[in-house]
């Protein structure tokens, strides 16, 4: 009887330290950031990123990778996909193209296919403050100047609650 009084304690004393993780809500982390530096030069269409984009990039990857993302999204421009490029390379994910005018279905396929997960967004200036909205958290800036490529965004979404949104940098600015 001793012997099954012991076991019973450490098999309730085992689920107790085992009951908070099993009961935490799981919260998906979006990070959002604009494509880097792009080449200016009047009349490209789809211009390429430069040696700053470049180097953004890299810090981009530097700061993300240890979060390990998993799905990455992309619009399908050079300079959004070069942005990405070297976190995709470390994280052997494969990005996913999505239409940043429809910010709402981008929120909800993340909700639906990656909760609780990271996932990272490269967009543009004038489509990542509609994301974080979507994703129904209140945007930490008004807007973003087109000289302006360092933010990093932070949006947690718990499984019930409001979801939050911070900002940070990241590369040189």
């Amino acid at each position: 009887m001793t012997r099954f009084l012991v076991l019973l304690c450490l098999t309730v004393g085992a689920f107790l330290t085992v009951l908070p993780a099993l009961t935490k809500e799981p919260v998906t982390v979006v990070y959002i950031v604009r494509h880097a530096e792009k080449d200016l030069t009047p009349g490209l269409a789809d211009p390429a990123l430069t040696s700053a984009g470049e180097a953004r990039a890299l810090a981009l990857r530097k700061q993300l990778q240890r979060r390990r993302p998993a799905a990455l999204f992309t619009t399908d421009t050079k300079r959004t996909r070069s942005t990405l490029a070297p976190l995709a390379q470390a994280t052997k994910l494969t990005p996913e193209v999505y239409d940043a005018r429809q910010p709402a279905a981008l929120a909800e396929r993340i909700r639906r296919e990656h909760a609780g997960e990271p996932v990272v967004v490269v967009g543009h200036s004038n489509t990542l403050l509609p994301l974080i909205e979507a994703l129904g958290a209140k945007s930490p800036i008004s807007e973003i100047k087109d000289s302006e490529y360092h933010y990093l965004f932070e949006v947690r979404i718990p499984a019930s609650g409001a979801a939050v949104a911070k900002v940070s940098s990241y590369g040189a600015h």
